[in-house]
């Protein structure tokens, strides 16, 4: 399972990069716009591939926990992180205008570091989704404990986001 979920997240930035290269570089905005649009596909690939191994008996473990992680930070911040790159590849390589830089002091800062917060929340409940539905897949609680151990380190790196990123809104950063 581990080689799996190395695969697809070396998947997602192949994916990524020949779409991008190929719209900007290659000139091809068709095709690269279908590269692009099979990114997701990782993501599908390998909840269906923990999914199988679950349900053909595998054994319940953190690595079907970590790829639950993968799966649900590749959905809140996927998007994002491929708008990222879209941006620097389109001014690199075709002109486009250079990438706005993020805030780095006052309320603009901290209200994208409590936005930012909020996509960590959503990234680990949507984990915690596709880890009740593993539990289900592997045939319950009993089997599947394993998985869950990734959930309380993660939580507390959650807590320590939030004290970090909502620090600054009661008190910005000063420019």
């Amino acid at each position: 399972m581990i080689a799996v979920i190395v695969a697809c997240e070396i998947g997602f930035w192949v994916l990524l990069l020949a779409g991008l290269l190929t719209r900007y570089v290659l000139r091809r905005p068709t095709l690269g716009a279908l590269l692009l649009v099979s990114v997701p596909l990782v993501d599908v690939l390998l909840l269906v591939v923990s999914a199988l191994d679950l349900r053909t008996g595998g054994e319940a473990g953190i690595a079907h926990g970590l790829a639950a992680i993968y799966l649900g930070v590749s959905v809140a911040f996927g998007h994002q992180m491929m708008r990222w790159a879209d941006e620097r590849v389109a001014h690199r390589f075709a002109g486009g205008p250079a990438p706005a830089p993020k805030p780095r002091a006052g309320h603009e800062h901290a209200s994208r570091e409590r936005r930012q917060w909020l996509r960590h929340l959503l990234a680990y409940a949507l984990a915690a989704a596709i880890l009740a539905l593993f539990t289900l897949i592997a045939g319950g609680l009993d089997r599947a404990l394993p998985i869950w151990h990734v959930m309380a380190p993660w939580g507390i790196v959650l807590l320590i986001d939030f004290a970090i990123s909502f620090s600054y809104t009661l008190s910005p950063r000063r420019a």
